[in-house]
C-alpha cells in the first residue's frame, strides 16, 4: 500500500510541475498574469502582438541615426535593456550574436537594442565588449515610454527592464516578452530560451 501511495504522489507531483511550468502565473507586485517558464517568466506589455510598432529615430552606437523604418520589410527583434550598469544585459547581446544562426533560422533578420544611456558611452561600451549589434540611445525615454518597456525594470520607471519585441516586415508587432519585471527581474536568459518562447507565441 505504501508503495502505491508513493507512486501516486510522484505522478501527481510530476503533473503539477508540468502544469506550473506551462500555465500563466500571477505577479506578486501588480497582479498581472505572467507567461513563459517558471525559470524565465515574462509579461506581455502594451503595445503588444497585432498592434503597430511605434516609429522612432535614435542615435546609434554604429554611427549616425537609426530608425525603425530602416528595417521595413524585415523581421527585426528590438531588445530594450537597462544599460551600462547592467553587465548581464551586455552578456545578453553577446549571447544573441553568438547564436546569430539560430536567430536567422527562427526568421529574425536583424537585432537592434535600445537603452537610455548617452550614445558616446554606449558606443564605447559596445567597443569594449566587442559587440557589433547597434545599440540606440534613448536618454529622454521617449521611445521606451512609447513601448512602455520602462515598466519592467528594477530601477522604477527611469530605465528599461529586459524586453524583447519582434516587429514584422509590415511594422506590426508579432511577439513581445517583458522578462525584466517581477517576480524574477530577469536580466539575462539563454537565447535558446527566448527563441522557444518566441516560437510558442509569435503571430504569423
Amino acid at each position: 500500500m505504501a508503495v502505491v501511495v508513493r507512486v501516486v504522489v510522484a505522478v501527481l507531483g510530476g503533473l503539477y510541475a508540468v502544469y506550473s511550468a506551462s500555465t500563466p502565473r500571477r505577479s506578486a507586485d501588480d497582479g498581472s498574469a505572467t507567461q513563459g517558464s517558471a525559470q524565465y517568466p515574462f509579461a506581455v506589455g502594451n503595445p503588444g502582438p497585432g498592434q503597430k510598432a511605434p516609429d522612432f529615430t535614435l542615435p546609434s552606437s554604429n554611427g549616425g541615426q537609426a530608425s525603425l523604418a530602416d528595417y521595413r520589410g524585415k523581421n527585426v527583434l528590438l531588445y530594450f535593456q537597462e544599460g551600462l550598469m547592467c553587465q548581464p544585459c551586455w552578456d545578453q547581446l553577446t549571447d544573441l550574436e553568438r547564436n546569430a544562426g539560430k536567430l536567422k533560422a527562427a526568421g529574425i533578420d536583424d537585432v537592434v537594442s535600445v537603452t537610455t544611456d548617452p550614445i558616446d558611452l554606449v558606443a564605447r561600451k559596445n567597443r569594449d565588449e566587442g559587440v557589433t549589434t547597434p545599440v540606440l540611445s534613448d536618454p529622454d525615454l521617449s521611445v521606451s515610454r512609447a513601448y512602455e518597456t520602462n515598466k519592467y525594470g528594477m530601477m522604477g520607471d527611469s530605465r528599461n527592464g529586459h524586453s524583447f519585441i519582434l516587429v514584422g516586415p509590415d511594422g506590426t508587432i508579432r511577439w513581445r516578452a517583458d522578462y525584466g519585471g517581477p517576480p524574477k527581474y530577469t536580466m539575462f536568459l539563454p537565447t535558446e530560451a527566448m527563441l522557444a518562447d518566441l516560437r510558442a507565441g509569435a503571430k504569423p
